[in-house]
């Protein structure tokens, strides 16, 4: 990753990142579902599908104490294994198949999905990944990246997601981008590209039907959508 990638979207703690900066603001949406919930039960259990213990250091540890939060963290089977530890667990499991089946929803108080619905594959694949999610008995927030921003914001390069896909393709395969590496030749740029596939927001309301969607702005332009729904399936205000 590039020093100018990382000052875009790291995650470091210790430097500038436009992207921190920006996911810390979105999230303010889901930390008023974590206060709602902590005020009815006095604590607060997140399931967080396809997250990192990283991406939580964007919130302060005092507020997560304060609302006696704990975290489970779910990515797909043969993702790295690491034990409990503080407030965090980790299980494996793929949110496009029956995860109800696997999972206790009374478990958890709240579902957290950030930046992962445009990795899980075709549309068919994303219907099923958002009824689980759906299907959920509380409250959840979801995030993902507007296809209509000019910049794509895993390879950082502006207009690429509308270019043709065998330039896309041509491209990847010749240059790294953003967060990507160059791909070693045309097969492994084909899977790059395809795996991210971002939405509009009539794909991402048709996808969440039952959450009020938030959109987030970039000098006037809508850089990323957010689906919040409260409890019960009533949408936020």
């Amino acid at each position: 990753m590039s020093k100018l990638t990382r000052i875009i979207s790291g995650y470091e703690n210790d430097g500038f990142s436009l992207g921190k900066s920006a996911r810390k603001k979105r999230i303010r949406y889901f930390c008023e579902l974590i206060e709602n919930v902590f005020r009815e039960k006095g604590s607060v259990k997140i399931l967080d599908i396809g997250g990192t213990v990283q991406y939580w250091k964007i919130l302060d540890e005092e507020f997560l104490d304060r609302n006696n939060v704990q975290i489970t963290l779910l990515n797909l089977p043969g993702s790295q294994a690491f034990d409990a530890v503080g407030r965090f667990d980790f299980l494996t499991g793929d949110a496009t198949d029956d995860i109800w089946s696997q999972l206790n929803q009374q478990d958890y108080d709240l579902i957290h999905s950030n930046s992962v619905i445009e990795h899980v594959g075709d549309w068919a694949q994303m219907r099923k990944f958002a009824s689980n999610i759906k299907h959920f008995h509380g409250g959840y927030f979801v995030q993902t990246p507007n296809f209509w921003f000019p910049v794509e914001p895993h390879c950082m390069t502006l207009f690429f997601h509308w270019l043709p896909k065998p330039l896309r393709v041509w491209l990847v395969a010749h240059f790294s981008l953003g967060h990507w590496d160059k791909g070693a030749n045309t097969d492994e740029a084909v899977e790059i590209v395809e795996s991210a596939r971002l939405l509009s927001k009539s794909m991402f309301k048709a996808l969440f039907d039952d959450a009020l969607i938030k959109q987030e702005k970039f000098l006037f332009l809508t850089k990323s959508f957010m689906g919040v729904r409260l409890d019960g399936g009533e949408a936020s205000s």
